[in-house]
């Protein structure tokens, strides 16, 4: 068992490319039966001394712009996004807590979506979910400082720290970035039970306040 995990290990190490394909995509989309690119975004992963990039490709899915699959953090974790190259959206929302101090998966809190542009960074609080879109006529290439652990199965495409249930329940984040009139505009997404009312923001430099 040790040798058959040591050769996993190995494996990650060696082979650090992941990507999101436009079948799995499928589970959190707008609109899941339109069409797409085969691959919606690609990832090296440094592990724990590297940082690690997201490459996603520019576009819309049935008038939803691609996008990022969206994970909430296990553990007490932040980071932070810095934008290597082109434009978009950076999506942050928190989740309700009931009385007894549970997350209530279809309740948002607060909510947050930013427009980006290269040169900017976003500061992602632990216990916050996030995503990317591409609202760009190119890639979206973000640099990122999460704590990727090559000592799980694969950490590439499902790091161990991410949490992708509720947002595969959910059927992605509380609003759709789609395209309207050549533009990027917020879509409420209907599984939500509560969510706050939303906009697109300028980007400030300060850590955001969600």
């Amino acid at each position: 068992m040790e040798i058959d995990n040591w050769k996993l290990t190995l494996s990650n190490m060696l082979n650090p490319y992941g990507s999101r394909n436009h079948k799995e995509m499928k589970e959190i989309l707008m609109n899941p039966e339109a069409s797409g690119p085969s691959v919606h975004y690609h990832m090296i992963r440094g592990g724990k001394d590297k940082k690690n990039i997201t490459v996603l490709e520019s576009g819309t899915v049935g008038g939803e712009y691609i996008k990022t699959y969206g994970h909430y953090h296990i553990g007490n974790l932040d980071e932070t996004y810095w934008i290597a190259e082109g434009e978009g959206i950076v999506i942050l929302q928190k989740r309700k807590l009931d009385e007894s101090g549970k997350l209530i998966d279809d309740e948002i809190e607060s909510f947050k979506a930013i427009a980006v542009k290269k040169g900017d960074s976003v500061f992602i609080p632990s216990g916050t979910g996030h995503l990317l879109v591409n609202t760009g006529k190119s890639w979206l290439v973000t640099i990122d400082d999460s704590p990727v652990n090559f000592d799980e199965v694969d950490p590439v495409s499902l790091p161990g720290h991410a949490d992708y249930e509720p947002v595969r329940k959910m059927r992605g984040f509380a609003y759709y970035v789609v395209e309207e009139n050549g533009k990027p505009k917020l879509n409420k997404n209907l599984k939500y039970k509560n969510s706050p009312e939303a906009r697109i923001e300028e980007y400030n430099p300060r850590k955001p306040k969600i």
